[in-house]
């Protein structure tokens, strides 16, 4: 009987898929807030089809972005001011809610993964 138990919940519980409505993400204003230095800091950017503008400590730039389906897509900056933000950046939305998605970001051959939260505020 435990067995049985144990067999269900498993089961159960691997069917599980976090929801994931990222084309009601793929346009609008969001913010962005993390971690730099033990400091807090937020972005808010506005995404309209191929283009993201970024407002981050009084400086705004302009990215394109390529879908490359409905949860993933590349930013790269159009006016790059150095070698670090000519590089893009991949993004990939893993599950959504009523008004944020979370997603897993990293510079377009590197191995090494961010997660982070973004909210819909528009």
């Amino acid at each position: 009987m435990f067995l049985g138990l144990v067999v269900l919940l498993f089961g159960a519980s691997s069917c599980y898929q976090p929801e994931r409505n990222c084309k009601k993400f793929q346009n609008g204003k969001f913010s962005f807030t993390t971690e730099i230095n033990g400091e807090t800091k937020t972005t808010i950017f506005t995404r309209e089809d191929a283009i993201e503008i970024d407002e981050f400590e009084g400086r705004i730039d302009t990215s394109s972005v390529r879908w490359i389906n409905d949860c993933e897509y590349i930013v790269k900056k159009l006016h790059p001011r150095n070698m670090a933000e000519e590089k893009s950046i991949h993004m990939k939305i893993l599950s959504t809610s009523e008004d944020s998605y979370t997603f897993e970001y990293s510079v377009v051959g590197n191995t090494k993964k961010s997660i982070g939260t973004a909210i819909k505020i528009e």
